[in-house]
């Protein structure tokens, strides 16, 4: 049985469903996929909007975020690598720990996929959006950590990618440390005695 220590007593999940435009809409049924999540246990709330990442869209999980006491949020849009930092500085912003966001993508993994295939893509939409309020029930809060940095940097190897790299880290203003095992510098390059095309000596 999974433990609830560290969950809130009573879990109130919000569910937002972007349409994306036509980007998700043209494809899957959203209003069928809201009415579903309405269903899911813990669900508080369910806002469908047009476009989810745009201020009103935001102001949207805000406004229902304060409304409904929510403590988790699910957003059904796109892939996280666009918009999941957006979402969770606006979740941040009502106040809410942004680790208590969970992202769905019936963006690229439904309607993008299975365009000729609207009520399949709705029904995956379906178990993505259940799936995402699954996970959020477990969420817990997070705080990031901050921790002092030196400015200096280690190379290994002192070959010519090495000392370049040395080179390039130096003139941006750190501190380098170049470790070389052998007792010169060079690498391959110091075993030939020309490189091409100007038959130069490599040293």
């Amino acid at each position: 049985m999974a433990s609830d220590v560290g969950r809130p007593e009573e879990l109130r999940i919000g569910v937002f469903v972007c349409e994306c435009g036509l980007n998700i809409a043209g494809t899957i049924d959203c209003d069928a996929v809201s009415k579903y999540a309405e269903t899911l246990d813990d669900v508080t709330v369910v806002v469908q909007n047009k476009y989810t990442c745009a201020d009103p869209g935001q102001n949207e999980i805000k406004k229902a975020i304060a409304e409904y006491n929510l403590n988790r949020v699910v957003v059904a849009s796109c892939t996280p690598k666009i918009h999941e930092p957006t979402f969770r500085e606006c979740v941040a912003d009502a106040g809410m720990n942004p680790y208590l966001f969970e992202m769905v993508n019936i963006r690229e993994h439904c309607s993008w996929v299975h365009q000729n295939q609207k009520e399949e893509a709705t029904e995956k939409a379906k178990d993505l959006v259940r799936s995402g309020v699954a996970r959020a029930r477990f969420l817990e809060p997070q705080i990031e950590a901050e921790v002092p940095v030196t400015k200096a940097a280690l190379v290994i190897g002192g070959g010519v990618t090495g000392i370049q790299a040395a080179l390039d880290l130096a003139d941006g203003g750190h501190q380098v440390y170049l470790v070389e095992k052998e007792a010169t510098l060079g690498g391959i390059m110091a075993a030939l005695d020309k490189t091409y095309p100007t038959m130069d000596c490599s040293i």
